[in-house]
Order: C-alpha cells, then structure tokens, then sequence
C-alpha cells in the first residue's frame, strides 16, 4: 500500500469558532485522528465517525504517549497509507512540538502539511482585553516559553536582552516557573512595577484573569489559585484592560450548556452571550429498518389529498425515499401539503414546494377544524379525504385516531427514526463531576433518558447541581420522574423559547 499523508493541525486555544476552516475539511476526511488534551471536546463532533481516533494527551504532567511514541504512529499509519490528522491545541509550530513531528515524516519520506492554528500567545490576551500591540504602548513582542528552568547556567534564552529589548513579553507555561522568570527580568533590568496580566484558560468559559506587576504578580497569582494553562503577558498593553476587556462581561460568560439534540441549531443566541455549548446528542436521527410501509405509500401518491409533516426529518427523510424510488416533484401535483410549525414549512419550501397550511401546533382538534374549512365541509366531516402523515417510528395517536373517527382515512409510514448514539462520555462526565456544566438542556424525553443511559450510574447525581431546562412538560415529567427538577421550561415548546427563557433566567439575574 503507497505512503498515506499527514495533516499538522492547530485546534486553536479553546473557542471552537477559532477552528478554522481548513482544519475543519482535515477532521472530516481523516482516516486517523491523533488528538491532544488541551482541545475542545467539540471538536472532535467533527471527526468523521469511522475514524480511528488514538489519544496523546498530557494532563497535569502525566503523557499518555511520549514524543518518540507519537512521532511512531503517525510513520506506522502513514505507510499503512492512511490520511492522518495531527491534532493539537493552538499552532503547531508554536511550541507544540509539531516541527519536531514534521522532521520525522520529512526523513521518513511521507508526505505532510501544516495548518497553522490560533496561538493562546494571542488568543488568551485578546480574550482579556490586552492587544499585543498598541501605537501608544509597544511596537514589538515577543513570545517565550515559561518552563525552561530559568537557573540554569546556559539558557537558551537572552535575557540581559529580552528583559528591556522587547515592548511586551507573553511567556507560556509559566506558572510553576512564575517566582524564577519574574527574578530573572528585574535583575536584568525590567522595572518591577511593570503591569502583567495572567490569563488562564483563554477563551473559555473557565476564563481567569489576574493583574498586578511584576513585583506583585507571584503573590496575586498564589492568592488567586491560579494554576496551568495559563499565559502571563508583561508590559504597558496590559493597562489597556480595564477598557478593553470585552469576553468576560458577556451576559453569559461562564456558563457550558449541554445540548444533548443532535445539532445545536437555535442555541447560537448563547454562544453570542458568552456561553459555551457543549454538544452530547443522545438522539440520533437515522432511516427506518424497512421501507416497506412508505414505499407503498409511495407508490399510491396521487391517491392522497393531503400530506402532513410534522417535522424537517419528516420532510427530508421522505422526500429522500421518494426520490430513490425513480419520482420527480412533478409527481406530487394537486395533492395540498400541510407543515406544522414555520419551521417544518420553511424545510418544505427548499425543495420548491408550496405549503397550503401552516398550524403553529400538531393539536388533533385544530387540525381537523383547518382540513374541514379547506375543503367547505360542513361541521367536523373528513368523509372522502384521504392523508398522508410520513412521522417517526414512535408518534403519538391522537390525531390519526381522530381522523378515522370522522371518515377520513391516514396512513402512517414510518419514514424515520429516532436512535441512541455511540458516544464516548468520558469528557463530559469528567467536566459534569468538575462541575463545569452550568445548564443542562433536554428537548425530549428520550434525549433526557439517553443521556442517563449513556452517562451511568453518576448521572443523577452529576445533574444535582446543574440548572436543567425542559423544552415541555412531557420532558420536564420524566426529568421530575427521575428525582430531578425542570428549573426552566418555556411557554411554547420549541428551542427558540427555551433559549430566550434560559437568557431570561440567567443573563438578566446575574447581570
């Protein structure tokens, strides 16, 4: 098998926005993904599902792989001739190691490419408030690592230099060598009351920030428990702070909110605020297991004198069999088409099709009452019409109960169904226990009883201390049948209202 290829990709600092768009393409069509930790988690949702996914992280000192070991698998899996996507937090090259990586693939002759990545060097002080460089303050920076042991004799670090030559200074992983660095600059000249900001974690909602000066700043550091990750700026950029800072006065800021649908559409009003979203679908959308039911439908179209969707997956998964099956939308002339909610209808209008009734709610009695008026029946009469109701496998009777009732005649192929994911938990019952979900949001009662089901037997007790919000009351009953409790359920149940009500509840109060 020929030589494979390998992707250097810099994840950026932690804001899933500051992905870019070619490291994007690299996830999704990699046959191998070696990640590192300091990444998030929702990344990895981009990674092709059929990829073999292998860990080389370091935690709190502790390597999973070592150098030597990881520069291994990416020339073993190379030559397997696999397309492999090197992951790691912020640049690559930027103290990350990855120019290391690419001179081993370089001598073993395979092919690679680099995809810079944000830095937290610039990130993290953007995220603060602190441009790097500002007309007025600095014209110049520098960045330098903060664990090389700043006692020893041969340092490969110029420091009768740096310590005036250069306007701002941002040193990374430096907090357990804070005490040394801060030694080393003033006896080299740097004056001891020059400001320095310490940004830990940059760019997420766990964002932290200290100032003080440089005299000052190991002792406000230990006051503030501030611990690694964490990037210190030294210089006159850091005054501009106080003015600038724009991240960490966001409504929001500070909050993860679980999403637990399949994708987090309607939830971007969060996320402009300040919070984080955080995407664990317990429910997954997929094809039924037999056809055999829609297909028949299918092929009696023109009998029908209505279609109803309730849903977008009704709406796509049909109108996908329906083409499979040799049709054209020509085929679907004369027979009126029904769409409950705006957003059902607003899917039915991609395909070019026009949608002669729009209820704001699948209620039996409404519906009937609308069908009737359509058609000039006199009272509740449906006798001579016949529908088509494509749903999901499992669905309420309500309604088609109702219309047999009163002479009409349904049918009800399933067209799609609703499935329990495969995911990995690990991640987020580690950030569950830490405490670092605040909210956590359910829009069905099977995204809610997944979740349980995919989390273990921790899961009640993770969510003991998380705000939970409940899109309706069918979901909030099955959370309250558990030994939890619905801390926010919107009026109308769709995702918009449950947004606005989180917003409601949380920016307002806490501002």
């Amino acid at each position: 098998m020929g030589k494979g290829k390998v992707y250097l990709v810099g994840a950026g600092p932690g804001d899933i926005g500051l992905l870019t768009v070619k490291g994007m393409k690299c996830l999704q069509k990699a046959e191998v993904v070696v990640y590192d930790f300091h990444l998030n988690a929702q990344v990895l949702n981009y990674i092709n599902s059929d990829a073999e996914f292998i860990y080389a992280g370091k935690r709190g000192g502790h390597h999973t792989m070592t150098q030597d070991e990881i520069n291994d698998v990416l020339v073993q899996k190379a030559k397997e001739g696999k397309l492999i996507c090197r992951l790691k937090g912020g640049d690559p090259f930027v103290f990350g190691r990855g120019g290391e990586e690419a001179v081993v693939l370089a001598e073993h002759g395979i092919s690679f490419e680099v995809v810079p990545g944000v830095s937290s060097a610039v990130a993290a002080p953007a995220y603060a408030g602190i441009p790097l460089t500002h007309r007025l303050y600095s014209s110049s920076f520098a960045i330098i690592p903060g664990y090389e042991d700043t006692t020893k004799e041969e340092s490969s670090i110029d420091w009768a230099k740096l310590a005036t030559g250069v306007g701002t200074l941002v040193v990374l992983m430096a907090v357990k060598n804070l005490e040394l660095l801060v030694k080393r600059l003033i006896e080299n000249g740097r004056s001891p009351e020059t400001p320095v900001a310490i940004v830990r974690w940059g760019t997420r909602p766990d964002q932290k920030t200290v100032v003080s000066t440089l005299k000052d700043i190991v002792l406000a550091a230990k006051e503030k428990e501030i611990r690694p990750p964490a990037v210190v700026v030294i210089g006159e950029v850091v005054k501009l702070r106080d003015t600038l800072k724009w991240y960490e006065t966001k409504p929001m800021f500070g909050h993860r909110v679980l999403v637990t649908r399949e994708h987090s559409t309607g939830f971007e009003a969060l996320e402009e605020l300040g919070a984080e979203v955080i995407e664990f679908p317990t429910i997954a959308i997929a094809a039924p297991e037999k056809y055999d039911d829609l297909d028949r439908a299918i092929e009696k179209i023109g009998s029908y004198t209505w279609i109803i969707f309730t849903s977008a997956n009704g709406v796509r998964y049909f109108l996908k069999r329906f083409f499979e099956k040799d049709n054209d939308i020509r085929d679907l002339k004369g027979i009126k088409i029904c769409a409950i909610g705006p957003k059902t209808a607003a899917e039915v209008g991609k395909y070019g099709m026009r949608v002669d009734l729009v209820p704001e709610e699948f209620r039996a009695e409404g519906l009937v009452e609308a069908f009737c008026r359509e058609h000039g029946a006199k009272g509740m009469e449906l006798k001579g019409m016949k529908f088509l109701l494509p749903r999901a496998e499992v669905a309420r009777e309500v309604f088609p109960r109702k219309v047999r009732e009163l002479g009409g005649e349904i049918d009800l192929p399933v067209t799609y169904r609703a499935v329990k994911p495969e995911l990995h938990g690990k991640r987020l019952k580690r950030f569950l226990k830490e405490g670092r979900i605040t909210i956590a949001t359910f829009t069905s009662a099977a995204t809610f009883t997944n979740f349980l089901e995919m989390v273990g037997d921790d899961a009640l007790e993770f969510l003991k201390d998380v705000s939970i919000a409940a899109i309706g009351p069918v979901t909030a009953k099955a959370i309250e049948k558990a030994g939890l409790r619905a801390d926010i359920m919107p009026v109308e149940a769709t995702v918009e209202a449950m947004v606005e009500e989180i917003i409601r509840r949380k920016a307002v109060k806490e501002s």
